[in-house]
């Protein structure tokens, strides 16, 4: 069976706060004075490497992981999910 890399990225609903966001903007982004950067939002990525039979199973196996393992919080959370592969294995980046 073919391996199919899955990555997943959790980050904060709109309206949610961030504040490692807040501080990357804050501390390191607008210190200097004028920046054109206004907002900085941050998430994380998980990266599975799953055996199925094809891109949609891979996937489907990762969401109900996911879901039954609680790995975030879907009141304040959302993820997102790409796969790559088939023998790709994880995605190397964003």
């Amino acid at each position: 069976m073919p391996a199919f890399g899955v990555s997943v990225t959790i980050e904060n609903k709109p309206g949610i706060a961030d504040p490692e966001g807040s501080t990357i903007l804050n501390d390191l982004v607008l210190r200097g004075g004028s920046s054109p950067v206004s907002d900085v939002r941050t998430a994380k990525v998980l990266r599975f490497t799953v055996e199925a039979g094809d891109g949609d199973g891979a996937e489907a196996e990762v969401r109900r992981l996911c879901d039954e393992l609680r790995v975030y919080n879907p009141l304040v959370s959302r993820a997102t999910y790409r796969v790559t592969g088939p023998g790709g294995g994880p995605d190397p980046g964003p």
